[in-house]
């Protein structure tokens, strides 16, 4: 089964941010609440979109990711752009940080 993680993007400043197992939000995809099964993402995405309508984040959503061999990526490259920043410049963005 594959796993999955919410993404959404921060209202205040438009930051990739994802969904943590205590209903808050990290700019880090590591610290996501990771969900297996229909089940447990329909509930997780009923509490992102809470924050929507408190105005903390706008587009919640699922996507798939690869947490095996120790680091969770996401699958799609879309999606692993918006996790680790631009990809012609290695100095900018999250992959610059460490």
């Amino acid at each position: 089964m594959i796993n999955q993680v919410i993404s959404a993007n921060r209202l205040g400043d438009g930051m990739v941010v994802y969904l943590t197992a205590d209903g808050d939000w990290t700019e880090c995809i590591e610290s996501a609440q990771a969900l297996c099964g229909k089940a447990q993402g329909e509930a997780a995405l009923e509490v992102a979109f809470g924050a929507v309508e408190t105005c903390l984040v706008v587009e919640p959503y699922l996507i798939d990711i690869d947490d095996s061999g120790g680091a969770r990526r996401p699958t799609l490259g879309r999606e692993a752009i918006r996790a680790l920043g631009p990809t012609v410049r290695t100095d900018l963005g999250k992959q610059a940080q460490g």
